[in-house]
């Protein structure tokens, strides 16, 4: 009895201790910001109530900026986040870090649309129209089985450079990763949560980000050990899918892609019944004769052109003819034009299932993306009127949803030489994270329907020589890039990373 209440009257004098140096933490912070000329870090904290996965959870919402500084305490750049902690205090339960892609893009559509809270209700595969847009509870929020992190990078959202320091010293592939490794270094020391599950993901080039983040996480003696990787809509081997003259493998990865979309639309030859089917004939004609007949260039014979043509043919919804001018290689700019000419529309590049009206119906490339132009106003919309209304952030400054930086540097940390910066390749990074972190899993979903970052890629890119296959999960939807704008297939998503979560 006495060790009892000599331990609780130590853990009160202890408690006072920590708190004290919280505080005293924070107005060091404070301090160093005045010194620099810079105010202290704009926060807010709200508290809320949703019911996310059937379950009933109280939560606390901190959003605002995290200053990054150097080793003399300088703050240098500001990350706006927002936090998402179920309330309770539970240090062993899972934390999922999350942003988007770009590179240049804010958090907000995995925000708005997948995973947070709220979510913005839009027309599937169709234009989003003018305000208001609907912003509802999300049910489909991740919320029930862990907490959330929404990050934005630096030139992205509300995050920013300060004083004289240059934005774009953020704006490179490993530059960026180093960011946000700091970030998440910084959010597990003042939230205590090293010992906690961590999940990181992210969407499209936030995929890349992902890849190149554990590199930063989990390549140095600061380990911060990742239990999952999560990416949607990956692209991780730039180099195989450049567009340039003389490399073959854009039109290889690009044709599966090409036969689901002209099976969606009606224009596939001799179509089979699932677009999973589809999918998988494109796959093996697309590895076997298309790529030997590519490889031959020249001196591919007559008989085997005219084979591969006419099945290229079927497979894309496209006239022989039309196939023939183009050597065999149909570009994705000219697919998008070329599939629904005989309708008068083009096809959307982030969402082949969106249509969208040109100029004129004689060009070769469409004049825009249907499926970007047709969501993008309701994000940021949502975005701007839940942050600075429900979450009560207050700031002057607008929030950046896409293109807010340039002159990206794609030169990859520890890789060298002339090859290594004309072949952009964050894959290896993953399959040495996997071959060094045994309990490291990785989830990979794909829209059939998604031109940016094609599926047929993902799986190419990691199916390389030192992949361990059996802990890379691949989930299939119905949709493109952003899979979650079609209700059915944000359930989905939302129960398989439920699932990948849970199941430890």
């Amino acid at each position: 009895m006495r060790l009892t209440i000599s331990l609780a009257a130590l853990a009160l004098a202890i408690m006072p201790m920590a708190v004290q140096a919280q505080d005293g933490d924070k107005k060091k912070d404070e301090a160093l910001a005045a010194e620099a000329g810079v105010p202290a870090p704009n926060v807010s904290v709200t508290h809320h109530k949703g019911v996310f996965g059937g379950k009933a959870i109280s939560y606390t919402a901190t959003t605002g900026e995290t200053y990054l500084k150097d080793k003399d305490g300088k703050p240098l750049a500001a990350i706006y986040a927002t936090a998402y902690v179920k309330d309770g205090g539970d240090k062993k339960r899972p934390i999922t870090f999350l942003y988007n892609g770009g590179p240049g893009s804010g958090s907000l559509w995995l925000h708005m649309g997948a995973f947070g809270p709220k979510r913005v209700v839009l027309p599937d595969a169709q234009d989003d129209g003018a305000p208001p847009y609907p912003l509802v509870d999300n049910a489909e929020s991740l919320l029930d089985v862990t907490d959330l992190v929404f990050i934005d990078p630096v030139g992205t959202g509300f995050s920013h450079a300060i004083g004289k320091k240059d934005p774009k010293d953020y704006w490179g592939v490993s530059a960026d990763a180093k960011s946000i490794a700091d970030y998440i270094r910084l959010w597990l020391n003042e939230n205590g949560r090293w010992s906690s599950p961590k999940y990181i993901g992210g969407e499209s080039y936030g995929t890349t980000r992902s890849v190149a983040l554990i590199n930063e996480l989990e390549g140095s003696y600061n380990d911060v050990a990742v239990n999952g990787i999560i990416l949607i809509s990956s692209i991780l081997d730039f180099g195989a899918s450049a567009e340039v003259q003389g490399n073959e493998m854009p039109y290889i990865l690009n044709l599966p892609s090409m036969a689901t979309t002209a099976w969606y639309h009606k224009k596939m030859g001799n179509p089979p019944a699932t677009v999973a089917e589809a999918a998988q004939q494109a796959r093996a004609f697309a590895i076997g004769p298309y790529a030997a007949a590519l490889l031959k260039g020249n001196q591919l014979s007559d008989q085997e052109r005219a084979s591969v043509r006419t099945e290229l043919a079927r497979l894309t919804g496209l006239s022989e003819q039309f196939v023939d001018h183009a050597e065999l290689r149909i570009s994705p700019g000219r697919f998008y034009k070329e599939l629904l000419r005989d309708r008068g529309v083009s096809i959307g590049r982030l969402d082949t299932r969106y249509t969208g009206k040109d100029y004129d119906a004689a060009g070769e490339e469409p004049d825009n993306d249907p499926s970007f132009y047709a969501i993008d106003g309701a994000y940021t919309a949502a975005m701007n009127s839940y942050a600075r209304d429900e979450l009560k952030y207050k700031t002057d400054r607008s929030y950046v949803t896409i293109g807010g930086v340039s002159g990206w540097d794609w030169k990859l940390q520890g890789q060298r030489g002339r090859d290594s910066e004309v072949y952009a390749s964050v894959a290896p990074y993953l399959s040495k994270a996997l071959r060094e972190n045994s309990g490291l899993k990785v989830f990979v979903g794909q829209g059939w329907y998604d031109f940016a970052t094609p599926f047929f890629g993902a799986e190419y890119a990691m199916s390389r020589t030192g992949f361990d296959p059996a802990r890379i999960q691949y989930h299939y939807y119905d949709a493109g890039h952003m899979m979650y704008v079609r209700p059915d297939d944000l359930r989905k998503l939302s129960a398989d990373i439920r699932a990948f979560i849970s199941q430890r």
